[in-house]
């Protein structure tokens, strides 16, 4: 929630126009109650003194991906309204959020690219001795998910790409970055019954 406020705030053109103050106060207020009720575990006291900065950008990531997606939901919905004819629910113009859509993809993607670094630099002091860069599903799907991001920014800098064609790379994107840790933990821990 405060990634979003974040860049909302580095475009103030937008803040008096977005509509989203409210949905936004009640994430976070959920996110604290959420924390307050699952606090989870402490790390490992043998665990790399990296490993919570390697897990915060991974999840601050996840969150402005998170973000990028609903945006580019609510473009494409503004989108057909508009080629209908129809009154839309959005409150902000069509080329806003999808300017405001790959604001949070870019920061997004350089977050995950931090986080990728991070595991390539620090993987030793993260994975333990000998294990520079430790290739799992997780790994192998954030690999991925950097590549299909990689091409997306790259192609709508480039070549202009926009709507459905960009909007496709997107969801791609995400489906494969949801799948590099949460999906992935989710079959072997709750669908497999293994530890990790």
């Amino acid at each position: 929630a405060w990634l979003v406020v974040g860049v909302y705030l580095a475009d103030r053109r937008l803040v008096p126009q977005a509509n989203a103050r409210r949905a936004l106060a009640l994430l976070g207020a959920g996110t604290v109650i959420m924390a307050a009720l699952f606090p989870g575990t402490a790390l490992h006291p043998s665990a790399s003194p990296w490993m919570p900065m390697h897990l915060a950008l991974g999840i601050a990531s996840y969150g402005l991906f998170g973000a990028a997606v609903t945006h580019a939901w609510v473009m494409m919905n503004a989108e057909r309204d508009m080629r209908r004819g129809v009154q839309g629910d959005s409150a902000l113009p069509l080329l806003t959020l999808e300017r405001l859509t790959y604001r949070f993809a870019s920061a997004g993607f350089v977050l995950l690219s931090a986080t990728l670094l991070a595991g390539l630099l620090f993987g030793e002091q993260l994975y333990g001795t000998g294990k520079v860069w430790r290739w799992d599903h997780k790994t192998a799907f954030s690999v991925l998910s950097w590549a299909v991001f990689a091409v997306l920014l790259l192609g709508r800098a480039r070549f202009g790409w926009r709507g459905r064609h960009a909007v496709r790379f997107l969801y791609f994107g995400a489906i494969l970055l949801l799948l590099a840790y949460v999906g992935s933990r989710f079959v072997i821990e709750v669908i497999l019954g293994r530890s990790l």
